[in-house]
């Protein structure tokens, strides 16, 4: 027996105001979410993707060719109904921050990682206010709690649609400081990522690449792009 899938059922997708914000209504009938909560997103930038992406369908729904849909869902369904809990989540990567986990060799790597990462926390410094400090070893050690405050202030001051951008964009790159750079486009997110994924690249250089492995990296860059993409569109 096939498969039941959902099919298209509309002729147009159009953007409408919503106390919210914007929302979305097909052929007149406003759009929900998974949990049957109205989609409601805070511009109409957003609005105007997500429309695109439900316009875009034929006669099947597909939902992974719907990344903006589906990350405002996410935003409403679970970031919402525990922001509390996604904060502390996310703040908490400032105290085993990538970029403070160094190498003590081969002298190479360590001259990489300082010259690569170190702006990356002096940035931090200066436009956020925190002073990370990196540690040589993967033991970890507890980071200034001043400057985890700092960082747990920027972070609680992200609504609901930045803080599901956010958790991608620190999840996928293990770096606090990272996801605040992307999110406030410090750099092009091409080069964030890089930035990253340092380790990863030099021993792609030292041993050659894993087919899975660069597969993989692939598939996260894209989710790191996206993410980058959907915290601008979460812009008032």
């Amino acid at each position: 027996m096939s498969e039941w899938k959902a099919k298209r059922f509309w002729k147009a997708a159009d953007v409408v105001e919503h106390p919210a914000g914007y929302s979305v209504a097909l052929d007149g009938r406003p759009v929900k979410t998974p949990a049957k909560r109205p989609l409601a997103v805070p511009t109409r930038a957003m609005a105007e993707a997500i429309a695109l992406e439900w316009d875009a369908q034929e006669k099947e729904i597909k939902p992974h060719t719907m990344p903006v849909t589906k990350t405002a869902n996410a935003a409403i369904d679970k970031v919402a109904v525990q922001k509390q809990e996604v904060v502390e989540m996310l703040a908490a990567y400032g105290d085993s921050d990538l970029l403070c986990y160094r190498a003590d060799r081969p002298e190479e790597l360590v001259a990489r990682q300082a010259e690569i990462w170190d702006p990356m926390l002096d940035w931090a410094h200066q436009a956020l206010g925190a002073r990370l400090e990196p540690r040589v070893g993967v033991m970890h050690q507890p980071q200034d709690p001043a400057a985890l405050e700092v960082l747990h202030s920027h972070t609680a001051r992200l609504d609901s649609f930045e803080l599901a951008a956010f958790h991608d964009l620190v999840s996928l790159s293990g770096s606090l400081v990272l996801g605040f750079a992307a999110a406030q486009q410090v750099r092009p997110a091409d080069e964030i990522w890089r930035i990253s994924r340092l380790d990863e690249i030099w021993q792609e250089e030292q041993w050659g690449e894993d087919e899975e492995a660069t597969a993989l990296a692939a598939l996260k860059h894209e989710a790191f792009l996206h993410a980058t993409r959907m915290f601008a569109l979460a812009q008032r």
